[in-house]
């Protein structure tokens, strides 16, 4: 199966389950959107009020500062994944519960990951931040990449967090600028893991000079 036929199918999956009380009270499920070949991934906390109208991602006040956001890296909305760690909107936008970010991190968003492969991955607040570098805090290390797990993260600080602190709003910009330049050192590394190794049989390179 294609990476775009597993997000089509998780989508559909997101759409029709029930696995947590979150679905009681949603209008719309929220599976994601984006080219399942994005190099880059963003993780944010869950659908808010437009969103959960809308079905898609980050399509209130905070989504369209996050298209301002990848403007300043040179980046379109359409070029990146954009999910959340919850797929249904918690009620009165309250934070989501442990067991919720758990079913829907494991039945849905891990395996989005694992289709997408990107390069980066880029956790929009302390919530998404969480699955991947666990205690520690957003203040202190976001715009920090840090590999998990053969991963590279980098934490920010989420859009809508950066709205209502405008004093946020300029480390937030500073972090998305650099998005190119982590971008392009975690393809290095790629395209350098990928590299075949020489054959046992091969004599070592600096012999050659002899």
């Amino acid at each position: 199966m294609t990476a775009d036929h597993t997000l089509f199918a998780i989508a559909q999956e997101v759409q029709h389950c029930t696995a947590c009380n979150l679905h009681k009270g949603r209008t719309r499920a929220v599976p994601g959107e984006g080219p399942a070949n994005a190099r880059i991934m963003l993780i944010g906390e869950g659908p808010g009020y437009h969103e959960d109208r809308q079905g898609r991602p980050f399509v209130g006040p905070s989504g369209q500062f996050l298209t301002d956001l990848l403007a300043l890296a040179g980046l379109r909305r359409d070029e990146v994944y954009i999910a959340n760690v919850v797929k249904c909107r918690p009620p009165q936008n309250r934070d989501p519960e442990p067991e919720e970010i758990a079913t829907c991190t494991k039945l849905f968003l891990m395996r989005q990951i694992a289709a997408i492969d990107p390069a980066v991955i880029v956790t929009l607040g302390r919530f998404s931040m969480g699955l991947f570098l666990p205690g520690e805090r957003i203040s202190r290390i976001h715009g920090q990449p840090r590999y998990v797990q053969g991963r590279l993260i980098v934490p920010m600080i989420h859009p809508a967090a950066a709205l209502h602190q405008p004093q946020n709003r300029p480390l937030l910009e500073a972090d998305f600028r650099r998005l190119p330049e982590i971008l392009a050192e975690a393809e290095r590394q790629r395209k350098t893991a990928s590299t075949p190794a020489p054959q046992p049989d091969e004599p070592p390179e600096q012999l050659r000079l002899f």
